[in-house]
């Protein structure tokens, strides 16, 4: 079976880079798949040219009757997955990313009372075999064997902290924050790179505590314990609740925070399909696209 997708996807885009990005596998991957295709047949499916791929006679043929058979077979597992939870999509995320983005805004997806959010305890498992999810939110762009990854959402990321703080510590230049307490991420501890977008060379940041991810840092800056480096995408909803202010108008270069994913075997699920473009919407209007 990996095979004959390796070679649908090759034969459909006529390149192994592009069915390598289809399919989250690398193109010497496909490349291998295809040559063992081959040689199980016994006969070549490819013209291997200087210009890229061509397919041969038997290839053609081959891809002919092939499409149709893997489509039903899609069909077939999508329905066969669907029934073990009915009218639900179960979306898997990190409790901080599901309370502070998709939640607040499910009231606007039209098909809002068939969606289960399930929030995981830590990073959601992406084997898809054993996570008993439809969907993950998955962090970074990383591709996953047997998933599809879409990288969904960017974002830059500027400091902020309770009014509180600001005026207990006497923040007000980005300088100040050098004699501040700051807040560290573990995952990406992004501080360097925003006080160099500010023009300032520290010699050593300072120290303060070390939190699991951002979504900690940005929790922890709600209680006052100092001044977090938060993304905008997360930031945005606490900010126009006044929990906490943003500190300047400097921001550090966007980058791709979140990925939507699922099993490759449900990539025509037509419930997946419609939370997917829903939520690309959603991220399109806040300014947040990877795409730009």
């Amino acid at each position: 079976m990996p095979a004959l997708r390796a070679f649908e996807a090759a034969a459909r885009r006529l390149s192994f880079t592009a069915a390598a990005q289809d399919l989250c596998l690398t193109p010497s991957a496909i490349s291998h798949q295809v040559k063992s295709l081959e040689d199980m047949l016994g006969t070549c499916l490819f013209e291997r040219q200087a210009q890229g791929l061509r397919l041969t006679q038997a290839g053609r043929a081959y891809l002919q009757d092939l499409t149709p058979i893997l489509d039903a077979l899609d069909a077939s597992t999508s329905r066969a997955s669907a029934s073990r939870h009915a009218g639900r999509l179960r979306v898997l995320s990190t409790p901080g990313f599901a309370a502070r983005w998709p939640v607040p805004r499910l009231h606007r997806f039209a098909e809002r009372d068939q969606i289960d959010i399930s929030v995981s305890q830590g990073a959601p498992c992406m084997d898809f075999s054993h996570n008993d999810a439809d969907v993950v939110m998955h962090w970074g762009e990383a591709p996953v064997d047997g998933s599809v990854v879409e990288t969904m959402m960017a974002s830059g990321r500027y400091p902020v902290a309770s009014t509180v703080l600001v005026e207990r510590e006497g923040i007000e230049t980005p300088g100040d924050l050098l004699g501040s307490t700051l807040l560290h991420d573990e995952v990406d501890d992004g501080w360097g790179e925003w006080f160099s977008s500010a023009g300032i060379t520290p010699n050593g940041l300072p120290r303060g505590p070390r939190l699991a991810h951002c979504e900690l840092t940005l929790t922890a800056a709600e209680q006052e314990q100092g001044a977090a480096l938060a993304y905008d995408a997360m930031a945005r909803n606490t900010l126009e609740a006044g929990r906490l202010v943003r500190l300047f108008d400097i921001e550090t270069p966007a980058r791709t925070i979140y990925s939507f994913a699922h099993a490759a075997t449900r990539r025509r699920c037509p419930d997946i399909e419609r939370f997917r473009d829903w939520l690309f919407d959603e991220v399109a209007a806040q300014g947040l696209s990877s795409a730009g």
